[in-house]
């Protein structure tokens, strides 16, 4: 459950783009310890641009009195400056993009023990070498999101769901405190999205792990996030429960932009998962550590 002490706070954050193109408008917005929140608009809002400020990949414009980015209570940026120490604070941050950022002649495996490079010696990393009980919490994880028995695979030979889930499980490698997901599921197939977006659901209430994830529609929000926060031309137009957002809701804010967020063939709208009680994971333990091997 969210607690009091905001996991991501963001403070009067603007972002302009060379030509003038206004990305953040002065953008505030608190996201508590153990949500998970869905960050919704159509093509342009402002939403990756947002969620690649919080991890401290981009800055944000030089203004006074502003433009702050904390993560658990760490400034990540003020002011238009990115702090010295971002490296540090980024250790807890997960980020998975719509294009997975796995390098895909690599084994599957190698790509989720990357997850691990902040953590063990600079010359163990360069060199790939990683110890057993490593390979073993890579293994554990590449078995939470389902794809264990991929792990000898080169990661081009894998689907863009499989892919995708192999990018989650890097991050729970990484011992990431937060997860930004951005635009997880917009490549993927119906069947894919579901597997991708019940697996983020399900570390959260299993692990306490506090998620952003950036969608294009807004099914996916209401069926997995009890929180939707709609940016419009880089601006919060709305932030509130899910079940809020109907389609009247969204014509209001989007006009004829809001049938981009909209699933043709979509129910109005109900929670699926978000309370569902937790249930084991059953880990065969003896196979991941053959695998591992």
């Amino acid at each position: 459950m969210a607690q009091m002490n905001p996991a991501i706070e963001v403070q009067a954050l603007s972002k302009t783009f060379p030509g003038g193109k206004k990305a953040l408008r002065r953008v505030s917005l608190d996201v508590y310890a153990g949500e998970m929140v869905a960050l919704i608009g159509a093509s342009g809002s402002g939403k990756s641009t947002l969620i690649r400020h919080v991890a401290g990949l981009v800055q944000g414009d030089r203004v006074k009195n502003g433009g702050v980015v904390k993560v658990q209570g760490q400034t990540v940026q003020a002011s238009g400056r990115i702090r010295n120490n971002v490296t540090s604070i980024r250790r807890n941050i997960g980020v998975t993009f719509q294009q997975f950022n796995l390098v895909s002649r690599m084994k599957v495996l190698k790509n989720v023990l990357a997850g691990l490079l902040g953590t063990v010696p600079r010359w163990r990393g360069t060199l790939g070498l990683f110890t057993k009980e490593e390979k073993l919490q890579a293994m554990h994880a590449l078995h939470r999101v389902g794809i264990a028995d991929t792990a000898r695979q080169r990661a081009a030979n894998l689907s863009g769901g499989q892919q995708q889930r192999a990018a989650i499980a890097r991050t729970l490698v990484q011992g990431a405190k937060i997860i930004l997901a951005d635009e997880p599921i917009a490549s993927l197939d119906p069947g894919s999205a579901k597997r991708v977006m019940e697996i983020l659901s399900r570390i959260n209430r299993e692990d306490g792990i506090t998620v952003l994830v950036s969608l294009h529609q807004v099914e996916y929000a209401r069926r997995y996030c009890k929180r939707t926060v709609a940016m419009r031309d880089g601006v919060i137009a709305f932030d509130g429960p899910s079940m809020e957002l109907d389609l009247d809701m969204l014509r209001s804010i989007y006009g004829e932009a809001s049938e981009e967020l909209v699933l043709p063939d979509a129910a109005d709208g109900e929670i699926l998962v978000a309370d569902k009680p937790r249930q084991k994971v059953r880990i065969n333990t003896p196979a991941l550590e053959a695998a591992a091997a």
